[in-house]
């Protein structure tokens, strides 16, 4: 659904005169940035290391070159000889402490009348068990080493023997991987970090301190001493409770290192010499080293930075040039309002500018990609092979035309190949690829029809990469069978991306496709439900109407399905005042017989009006509700026109004096007239059904002559002079109304024993006749200017 600064956006570009002017100048700007944004300069100089030079080659001005492989080699080695950083964790035994101190006070207090006040809440208050205790301790204890501790009702001293051989362990410093922390001594140590306090100093003796076996170790020969005169059993607990408390209180900050690293390469200036104006930089004959290669690249950017400018400015106009010469093309051409209204002018500009964009992008990847790849097999043009460009063909032949589409596929073609460094191999597979693509989409009416023309476009591109490799010289196998797979992949991903991209185009610009078409004319439509329930008459109307436009649609050059669909649609404002139209009255009294003719007018013009509104809010689409508006034109409301006279007439005044108090403006439709054939196609059969409903006995050669006399009224009146419909239009759709009418009112046989159900008098499901309703002026001739033989030939 459109937002409002859309519909006011919309509003302004339809109203500016020099609006499509400025779409010139914007579409050309952003030809323009994409293509010198791309590299296009003329590649001077090209060697390849080792090459030998046929030309003398001088500085034309002094530059700086930079090395950056030089200055990638400074900072690779700055990065090496930086100090990894270690933090040094002084809490780790004070946590430590604390585990033991709580947990053996919670075991002592099972065995203590009083407990002492020191002891931690926490442990005070849980209940004694081997599960509390191990999870105060941290540790797993076996159900034996429990035994022991319970045994000796977790005394202090075991408790302090174990602190006493953990603090000194911790204190010289444990590390996790020593030998990863003894290759730090070729930089000359490492920073030592304190985690507490954050001081930092360089620590050179690496040697001292403990790797996890060591640590492991040290507890024994640490305890030994301590131990010595305990039982054997209570020395093998404090040994072990000792060790798997232990952990590493030295570890490596990662980040931090890294982080000190990168600043140092940070403040390492990239490598620059200069090159003076005039210094010879390749001799002839001579064979060419890297640091010329570096050189000669540093000269060709420095051209290219000169020339951007000029390149900017060329490509500006040569893309307006094509987009202006193209435009006047189409201007001319049998569609030439295809392009005259601003809103599909700007729909095609942003279809052109956003695949510029994209163009430019694809060009960006595929240089990255063949850099980083470095293989042979993978080319420019195999990835440009895979990128989904035709999805902006799709696109728009989904909601203009495929003479449309050509032309924005050939100003697509020209640009991209000039995106992609002027390769003719690039603008034969893209103007090839686009038209192929637009051409599988004409008359898309279901989802499936993306995938469709997706997977034939795949084929097909597979066919035009073979052809082009071919013509280029490539026959490598390999080469070849990637750029096939590649191109199928472009082709299923532009039908994917088509799919998922119109739905978001019609909200956008607010377009009608033929899918959103074809669930409109869906006759359990809520909208139609609710016309066959509160106006059944004019429910039945539609759809003959409907039936009667689609079939002369197509003889006339117009879109059978929108016909249709307009044709269901263009009375559904009578759903507001149903009772007040003839053929939904059922029988009952006709409520105008009480109204004023002016006041019923009024009424029947409001069915418009109010087909507007509600088309507009059940979002039916744009051409549903200028059929909507036009399809009574500024034709003339003759019944109660009459009936105003008369009744002026029988009031005892003067007719020619007192006619003129009459305002004929106030019996006539709003209009406007019929703009589309579609519109035109719904006014002709709406009057024609309508007429033919009142017929008695509607033989072929009746029907015929009513069809005749109403389409040349119609045509009299003026009411078919905007919408392109020509004398032989009006003769097909005469013959095809004909068909149609000719179906609805044959003639049925009289089955034996019955009377069909006539009475005396004739049909008795007819209304008694009544002659068919003028649709011109009252002052026109009787037969003048009228054509003959319509629908005959």
């Amino acid at each position: 659904m459109q937002t409002e600064f859309l519909k006011s956006f919309f509003s302004f570009a339809q109203q500016n005169q020099s609006f499509r002017w400025w779409l010139l100048l914007m579409t050309a700007l952003v030809f323009a940035l994409s293509y010198t944004a791309s590299n296009l300069t003329e590649e001077h100089y090209a060697y390849d290391l080792g090459d030998v030079a046929n030309e003398n080659i001088k500085s034309p001005a002094e530059f700086l070159v930079k090395d950056d492989k030089a200055t990638e080699n400074k900072r690779q080695q700055v990065s090496e000889e930086t100090l990894t950083i270690y933090d040094y964790n002084d809490r780790l035994v004070k946590n430590i402490n604390q585990r033991l101190t709580r947990s053996f006070a919670m075991g002592r207090s099972a065995f203590e009348e009083t407990r002492p006040a020191n002891i931690e809440s926490e442990a005070s208050t849980l209940p004694y068990g081997k599960e509390k205790f191990e999870k105060l301790l941290g540790i797993s204890v076996s159900q034996g080493a429990f035994a022991i501790l319970e045994r000796e009702k977790f005394s202090r001293e075991i408790e302090a023997l174990i602190r006493e051989i953990l603090t000194e362990v911790l204190a010289n410093g444990v590390v996790a991987n020593k030998e990863m922390l003894l290759r730090e001594r070729d930089k000359g140590g490492i920073i030592l970090r304190t985690v507490g306090s954050g001081d930092e100093k360089i620590e050179t003796n690496l040697r001292h301190f403990y790797g996890q076996d060591q640590a492991q170790a040290m507890v024994r020969i640490i305890g030994e001493p301590l131990l010595k005169n305990m039982d054997y059993t209570v020395k093998n607990l404090i040994v072990d409770f000792s060790q798997r408390l232990l952990s590493p209180n030295v570890t490596r900050n990662t980040s931090l290192t890294e982080e000190m690293k990168r600043k140092a390469q940070e403040d390492i200036s990239p490598v620059l010499y200069k090159i003076k104006k005039g210094e010879m930089i390749l001799r002839e004959g001579e064979r060419v080293t890297a640091l010329d290669l570096l050189e000669l690249e540093a000269l060709k950017s420095r051209v290219k930075e000169e020339n951007h400018v000029a390149n900017a400015i060329g490509a500006g106009i040569i893309g307006a040039i094509v987009f202006l010469v193209v435009y006047l093309r189409i201007s001319e051409s049998k569609r030439r309002g295809a392009l005259a209204n601003n809103k599909t002018l700007l729909f095609f500009a942003t279809m052109l500018c956003l695949s510029f964009i994209a163009a430019r992008l694809a060009f960006n990847m595929a240089e990255v990609v063949t850099a980083v790849a470095g293989s042979s097999n993978l080319t420019m043009e195999a990835l440009f092979m895979a990128v989904p460009l035709a999805t902006s063909a799709m696109i728009v032949c989904l909601f203009m035309d495929i003479e449309l589409t050509a032309s924005f596929a050939l100003i697509l073609a020209l640009c991209t190949g000039a995106i992609f460094e002027n390769r003719f191999e690039i603008f034969v597979y893209a103007i090839l690829n686009m038209t192929m693509a637009a051409y599988w989409m004409q008359h898309c009416r279901e989802r499936k029809v993306f995938i469709k023309a997706g997977v034939k476009l795949g084929l097909f591109n597979i066919l035009v990469a073979t052809a082009l490799n071919l013509y280029m010289g490539e026959y490598a196998p390999m080469n070849m069978a990637m750029d096939g797979g590649l191109a199928f992949l472009g082709g299923i991903a532009a039908g994917i991306l088509t799919a998922g991209l119109a739905p978001i185009i019609e909200m956008v610009f607010d377009y009608t496709t033929d899918i959103k078409l074809l669930e409109l004319s869906n006759l359990d439509q809520p909208l139609l439900r609710r016309l066959m329930l509160e106006a059944p008459g004019t429910y039945h109307h539609s759809l003959v109407v409907g039936a009667m436009v689609e079939a002369a649609a197509s003889d006339v050059g117009a879109n059978p399905l929108l016909a249709r669909v307009c044709g269901y649609y263009h009375d559904i404002g009578k759903i507001k005042k149903p009772l007040y139209f003839i053929e939904n009255q059922r029988g009952a009294k006709n409520k105008h017989d009480k109204l004023a003719p002016s006041m019923s007018s009024l009424i029947l013009m409001s069915h418009v009006k109010d087909g507007i509104e509600i088309a507009r809010r059940h979002r039916l689409g744009q051409p549903i509700v200028d059929a909507i508006q036009q399809h009574h034109g500024t034709r003339l409301i003759v019944y109660f026109y009459e009936k105003a006279k008369r009744q002026l007439k029988e009031e005892g005044g003067k007719q020619s004096g007192r006619e003129k108090e009459i305002n004929v403006a106030d019996f006539r439709y709003p209009g406007p007239r019929p703009q589309t054939r579609e519109a035109g196609l719904v006014m002709l059969a709406d009057e024609v059904e309508a007429a033919a409903r009142t017929m008695e006995s509607p033989t072929p050669s009746r029907i015929q002559g009513l069809v005749q006399d109403l389409i040349n009224k119609t045509f009299s009146d003026g009411q078919l002079n905007d919408c392109e419909l020509t004398l032989k239009d009006l003769n097909h759709i005469a013959r095809n109304f004909n068909t149609i009418l000719f179906g609805i009112y044959h003639h049925r046989i009289e089955y034996p024993g019955t009377n069909n159900g006539k009475s005396k008098n004739g049909s008795a499901d007819r209304q008694p006749p009544k002659q068919p309703p003028s649709s011109g002026n009252d002052d026109s001739g009787e037969d003048a200017g009228r054509l003959k033989r319509l629908g005959q030939s």
